[in-house]
């Protein structure tokens, strides 16, 4: 069993909805639903170019997956979901936006998001201690993506690179897109798709504990958390260990 802490909504919000529907799986029950039709493309061939994100469930991600360490049990990391979600205030972002991610389609943030940013590194401290560390095999497979020194010092010490300083908020919208022109009719049909939930301020109000029972299972939300604190993100980072 691996755990991941995702950007996420229940299931009844509009991006959220959205987003289930363009990846083809609820990831609340695991269901196959139906995706949009892209112009010109074939939905066979739109369903093999979302087939990754299908997988993980549509999310952004703020801890990335884990397995628990010796000793430590699923009620003991609800717990602490809880105590983060009654630690820290909903805040809000200015909007997100269909962009290129190098050659992933995503859902990226318009501008630089000092609260997201935030919540993203409590995120990564909080549930640290919950954290077993890597195995010999998942080091040396994230260390297949020509890390820079920093980020090959946090897969060690956090079990992921790109977090902290080198964290962007992303939620995956396709595969790594090797074809100019099917890359720009998924952009261009996505831009179209979730016009009504860009370009707008959002309210981030909730976060996703997903679980994989076991490895290359797809992702579904365990339970979806409201954050009930007092303190932004930007704030609450001096109740939690400080990052190196």
């Amino acid at each position: 069993m691996r755990y991941a802490i995702y950007f996420a909504a229940p299931a009844d919000d509009p991006l959220m909805k959205l987003g289930t529907s363009w990846l083809g799986r609820d990831p609340f029950s695991s269901d196959a639903i139906a995706q949009p039709d892209v112009p010109g493309m074939d939905g066979s061939r739109f369903a093999e170019l979302t087939a990754d994100p299908r997988k993980y469930g549509f999310h952004g991600t703020l801890k990335a997956p884990f397995t628990l360490k010796t000793g430590s049990q699923e009620g003991e990391l609800l717990e602490s979901c809880e105590a983060f979600a009654s630690t820290v205030a909903p805040f809000a972002i200015i909007g997100l936006s269909v962009n290129r991610l190098g050659k992933f389609l995503a859902l990226t943030p318009e501008v630089e998001e000092p609260e997201l940013a935030a919540f993203a590194g409590l995120c990564v401290r909080h549930f640290e201690p919950m954290r077993a560390p890597l195995s010999e095999a998942d080091l040396k497979r994230r260390r297949q993506a020509n890390l820079t020194p920093k980020q090959d010092t946090y897969v060690e010490k956090w079990g992921y690179p790109y977090i902290f300083d080198e964290f962007r908020f992303h939620m995956t919208l396709s595969n790594k897109l090797d074809n100019g022109e099917e890359a720009a009719q998924l952009e261009a049909a996505a831009k179209h798709y979730f016009a009504s939930v860009t370009g707008t301020q959002r309210r981030c109000t909730t976060f996703g504990l997903y679980t994989e029972a076991e490895r290359g299972a797809p992702f579904k939300a365990r339970t979806i958390f409201n954050l009930t604190g007092d303190a932004l993100p930007s704030s609450a980072a001096t109740r939690f260990e400080e990052a190196p």
